[in-house]
């Protein structure tokens, strides 16, 4: 009688692609001025023509990290909440980096425009759609802060079509480009005072030189 042999299956080791990572303030939006762990991972097809991280397109231009070392990085500092960004976070699956965030005790936030499936076990999730490619249904009333960036005047009215789409519980963010911003903020300001629903949302970090 042949007597087989049985080889434990190994879980394939997960990996993600991270353009930069590292613990600062949040700069805009609900969570301004909150100290965060902040993990930009590669890969976006949605190419905003005035994106400010267009490095982080090509998702294999960047080095693959385990969950467990990016869990590690993350706690080496003081951080209770990490934000996942990118690129577009959501071309990847989300469930198991949460997951492990969570189970260290971490908060765990999200910075979509929407285009992908939503994965992942969110805190909170940050919703900024692009006209370059819409939101996925379902995905606007699952959001906890709308923010539309505000490029060109006719972005306000595209702006409140987004508000209809989310819950009333939703917070209303619009922010200026950054290189627009001149020509913008007053124009969201008006907007604001006029629709008081809505609030500004500016990248402070680039006004006080964090990352």
């Amino acid at each position: 009688m042949n007597t087989l042999s049985q080889h434990k299956t190994e879980a394939p080791l997960i990996t993600l692609p991270v353009m930069e990572d590292f613990y600062t303030l949040q700069g805009e939006g609900f969570h301004q001025g909150r100290a965060a762990y902040f993990i930009r991972l590669g890969g976006c097809d949605v190419g905003c023509v005035w994106c400010d991280v267009k490095d982080s397109w090509d998702a294999d231009k960047h080095p693959k990290f385990s969950l467990e070392s990016l869990v590690k990085k993350v706690k080496e500092t003081p951080a209770e909440l990490v934000v996942i960004t990118g690129g577009e976070p959501l071309m990847h699956n989300l469930d198991a980096l949460t997951a492990s965030l969570h189970l260290a005790g971490l908060r765990t936030n999200l910075e979509t425009s929407g285009a992908h499936p939503l994965s992942g076990s969110w805190d909170w999730i940050c919703l900024s759609p692009k006209k370059f490619k819409a939101p996925l249904p379902g995905i606007a009333s699952r959001a906890n802060e709308l923010k539309v960036i505000v490029f060109n005047k006719s972005d306000l009215a595209w702006a409140e079509e987004h508000a209809q789409m989310v819950s009333p519980d939703c917070l209303l963010f619009l922010q200026p480009e950054w290189d627009r911003s001149a020509d913008m903020t007053p124009l969201i300001v008006d907007h604001i005072k006029s629709n008081p629903r809505w609030r500004l949302s500016l990248q402070v970090h680039k006004y006080i030189q964090v990352p």
